[in-house]
């Protein structure tokens, strides 16, 4: 990015979960919780986190790309889970508060 050049602010999701194979003990209690509550059809449970965040950035690719390194480097472990990055578009107004001019 060179300087001068437009920055906007995105909204993005990124989603860690467990990789497959891994034991999910959390997904396994939820899963057998169900029954007892009357849901049928529903199963292979497994239970991950959210995090939404706002990236100043050139354009989606590259706030795409900050995201996947934060969720790389901080949010997932990568020898357990696996994590998966969408930018959801331009942050609303509420969002930008606290973000850098």
């Amino acid at each position: 990015m060179r300087p001068g050049d437009a920055r906007v602010i995105y909204e993005v999701l990124v989603e860690v979960r467990l990789r497959p194979g891994i034991a999910d003990p959390q997904g396994a209690t939820i899963e057998r919780a169900l029954p007892a509550l009357d849901f049928t059809g529903v199963g292979t449970v497994r239970v991950g986190k959210a995090i939404r965040l706002t990236v100043e950035a050139g354009d989606e690719d590259g706030a795409r790309e900050v995201a996947t390194a934060v969720a790389d480097r901080l949010l997932a472990n990568p020898v357990i889970e696996d994590s998966a990055v969408t930018v959801l578009g331009v942050a609303d107004a509420a969002a930008r508060i606290g973000a850098t001019p």
